[in-house]
């Protein structure tokens, strides 16, 4: 992990120019990968270094945020609403994209299938059924069953925005 200290810390000021502890941010990265490490194998240390990152240096910004809202709401007793971006909001359409691409490929072959034909393609269970040959039923599971891997695969790597 420590060979990519360097590119963490320009993707830092690069993406999130208010992160002022950069250093700190890396660090807590690396601690959390490495007690995760040791209870589960992770398959892409690199892009889940960088997922943690990113939703670290979020963290740190709500929190910096956080604190100018409190204040200004304790000073001048008036309510301010918080228009903090969700983590979602933040990835770039590549990132998303990438991840999306990782956990659909995390699924058994049938099962990535059915879910692509219905939930990128818009297929109706009806039609991906029909095509593939299958009951609905058996769509319907496989769909249930795929978009749970899919939430699990998101939360193992620390995005629970999908």
């Amino acid at each position: 992990m420590h060979p990519l200290n360097d590119q963490l810390k320009a993707y830092l000021h690069n993406s999130f120019p208010d992160v002022k502890d950069a250093d700190d941010v890396l660090q807590e990265s690396y601690l959390r990968i490495w007690k995760i490490r040791a209870k589960q194998p992770i398959r892409s240390v690199k892009a889940y270094l960088y997922t943690l990152v990113r939703n670290l240096a979020i963290d740190s910004i709500r929190r910096k945020n956080r604190l100018k809202t409190d204040a200004i709401t304790h000073n001048s007793h008036q309510i301010i609403d918080e228009e903090i971006p969700y983590p979602a909001d933040i990835l770039n359409k590549d990132e998303k994209i990438s991840l999306l691409v990782e956990a659909f490929a995390s699924l058994p072959k049938r099962c990535g299938q059915i879910l692509f034909l219905h939930k990128i393609k818009g297929l109706s269970q009806h039609e991906v059924a029909s095509k593939l040959g299958l009951t609905e039923k058996t769509v319907a599971n496989q769909i249930g069953i795929g978009i749970k891997r899919c939430e699990k695969f998101f939360k193992i790597h620390g995005v629970e925005f999908f």
